[in-house]
């Protein structure tokens, strides 16, 4: 599945459920389809990358080329950078209100922190450490 048909795909999930974001196992629900893309694309097991949402990351190339595979399907790497603004669009989009304000907030701390590496993989990795680092509470990442 490429990056339109994702984006498709999150914008009928949410237009089918009447709603202005999806609830929180709504939206681990939808990007099942991602994980399972990029997992393929980047050579990594279940037992790499399943627990990044609980703090589990890896520093391994591999882990961290399935984390920026992941921010390109989601549309917030722009010219094979991260993008702030797309960051904060797709948290309004697609996050519970409940969650909006402190997944903004954590962006917003480790925004700058991308630009230390000039590899997408690395910035990746590294951001979304740092956002989890944060807000445990609040990260989410297939």
């Amino acid at each position: 599945m490429d990056r339109r048909d994702f984006s498709i795909f999150i914008i009928l999930t949410v237009l089918a459920g009447g709603i202005d974001s999806m609830t929180r196992q709504q939206l681990k629900k939808s990007t099942k389809m991602l994980k399972n893309n990029c997992m393929g694309k980047n050579d990594v097991t279940e037992d790499m990358v399943g627990d990044i949402e609980k703090g589990k990351f890896i520093q391994e190339k591999n882990v961290m080329c399935y984390i920026a595979c992941i921010y390109q399907m989601s549309q917030i790497v722009k010219n094979n950078k991260l993008n702030y603004e797309a960051s904060i669009k797709q948290v309004d989009i697609m996050y519970p209100a409940d969650m909006k304000d402190a997944m903004k907030s954590s962006i917003e701390k480790c925004k700058d922190l991308s630009k230390k590496y000039k590899d997408i993989c690395e910035a990746s990795y590294w951001t979304a450490k740092c956002i989890y680092d944060d807000n445990p509470k609040n990260f989410l990442f297939p």
